[in-house]
């Protein structure tokens, strides 16, 4: 299978190793060697019986290209990735292709991986999401499994990302917030300037508009403080997305979207998320993005 990560079986490696040792240290030191590499073999697993759940290190120790086969460690030790969600490719009758089975993948996870982890705030910095997805000659065999998982390209991590159960305004605000920061990534243009794609623009405005009368009517019946507030803002923000998916031309499209896109800027959240208990430290790429 492909995925953001690649491999062939280390066993070879861990062979070589106390191989090695044998030569060069004493007897304890090779025992210790080998305890490693069985253990390490014990562990090792075809990247087609992934499943959510398993914390994971591939055997290439790269997180893109082809895989064959994983280590599968405790989520309590260090680790490349974790799977967070698994789907399989519908309604193809042949093999889609590369670049068909990527742009499924990059439809499906991010929703997907949202069954696992409610909160991406609390994902740990420089841990993204891939995939594993089926090669052409896996394809033939059957294979039409899609394996989504968080992993992280330099270094490792530890814990489970799983999220903690959570109480039902916390639940409430995820949903809607999500929400609307789905409608806009899932919706953005691929045009990098609106004159080029206004159409599209407006429709993505739209999107984002009704993702956000959702996220206001989770927001209304809390009773925190900043979460009120946080809705006041919204509303200002709802109401400019709704300009900008009905303008009339680009220079109106422009003047609103200026106000809606600032109006979701992810740091205007934080009071509210610190007051649920929960993350509030907006993600890099986030904050990124809304500086400007």
């Amino acid at each position: 299978m492909y995925s953001g990560v690649t491999s062939r079986s280390v066993r070879g490696m861990s062979a070589a190793v106390a191989l090695l040792a044998i030569g060069a240290v004493g007897c304890a030191d090779v025992i210790d060697s080998a305890k490693a590499g069985a253990k390490e073999a014990v562990r090792q697993r075809s990247v087609f019986s992934l499943a959510p759940g398993d914390c994971y290190n591939p055997n290439s120790g790269a997180t893109e290209g082809e895989e064959f086969g994983v280590e599968i460690v405790p989520c309590g030790e260090a680790h490349k990735g974790q799977v967070v969600g698994e789907f399989d490719i519908e309604g193809e009758s042949e093999y889609p292709g590369d670049d068909g089975a990527t742009k499924i993948a990059d439809e499906r996870c991010p929703a997907e991986s949202e069954k696992f982890i409610n909160d991406t705030w609390a994902v740990p910095a420089g841990v993204d999401l891939f995939y594993y997805y089926p090669t052409s000659q896996s394809w033939k065999t059957g294979d039409r499994a899609v394996s989504c998982t968080y992993a992280k390209e330099s270094g490792t991590f530890s814990g489970s990302l799983k999220s903690k159960s959570l109480n039902a305004d916390q639940l409430a605000f995820l949903k809607g917030s999500n929400g609307v920061y789905e409608a806009f990534w899932s919706n953005q243009p691929e045009a990098e300037q609106i004159e080029d794609d206004l159409a599209g623009y407006k429709a993505q405005a739209k999107a984002v508009a009704t993702a956000l009368s959702t996220h206001l009517a989770g927001l209304e019946g809390m009773k925190q403080p900043e979460a009120g507030k946080l809705r006041t803002k919204l509303e200002g923000a709802a109401d400019a997305w709704k300009d900008a998916s009905s303008a009339g031309t680009v220079d109106d499209f422009y003047v609103a979207y200026d106000v809606a896109f600032t109006g979701i800027d992810p740091s205007k959240t934080v009071a509210a998320r610190k007051e649920l208990k929960l993350a509030s430290t907006v993600p890099a790429d986030d904050a990124e993005v809304w500086a400007g």
